[in-house]
């Protein structure tokens, strides 16, 4: 009876510490594999993460340090309008750019400072269908103008320019 209920709780562990493994595996993946985009505005060429949901909208650039040259965060919406956004949580000064559906910049903002937080709320004169955060200074760096037209695809809408 003994051995018996060995052989049983060794079956029990293995398969509790694969299930395990498994779903430590699918966590990982779910948290570092976001969608991303290849997108082009300008003269650069970025790695854009893709915010197509209320969730991942609301939560934005919130707690990140810091921003490599080319990162990118592109915020897709279903409709074209005058969507605000604010510095809540944020950390780092940013560049924000709306695109029309056309994905052709119509307004920008450069440096805004995350000090700000909620108490600010930059929003376009036109209405916009996505809006693109970089790193402070990007706008400038890659000749980031109003009417610039912007390149990428969203997974799901076959948006291509």
């Amino acid at each position: 009876m003994s051995k018996l209920w060995r052989t049983h709780t060794t079956v029990i562990l293995i398969a509790g510490l694969m299930l395990l493994t498994l779903a430590s595996g699918v966590l990982f993946m779910l948290n570092n594999f976001k969608p991303t985009t290849e997108l082009t505005l300008g003269s650069g060429s970025f790695n854009a993460r893709v915010a197509d949901t209320d969730e991942t909208r609301v939560k934005g650039l919130s707690g990140v340090t810091s921003m490599g040259p080319n990162d990118a965060l592109l915020f897709v919406f279903d409709q074209e309008k005058e969507w605000g956004i604010w510095m809540k949580d944020m950390v780092i000064p940013i560049d924000i750019v709306w695109l029309d559906a056309q994905k052709e910049v119509v307004y920008i903002v450069t440096d805004a400072d995350p000090k700000l937080g909620t108490l600010k709320t930059y929003t376009p004169k036109d209405p916009s269908k996505y809006v693109i955060e970089f790193a402070a200074g990007t706008v400038g760096q890659y000749g980031i103008t109003v009417g610039s037209e912007a390149d990428f695809v969203v997974s799901g809408g076959g948006n291509q320019k």
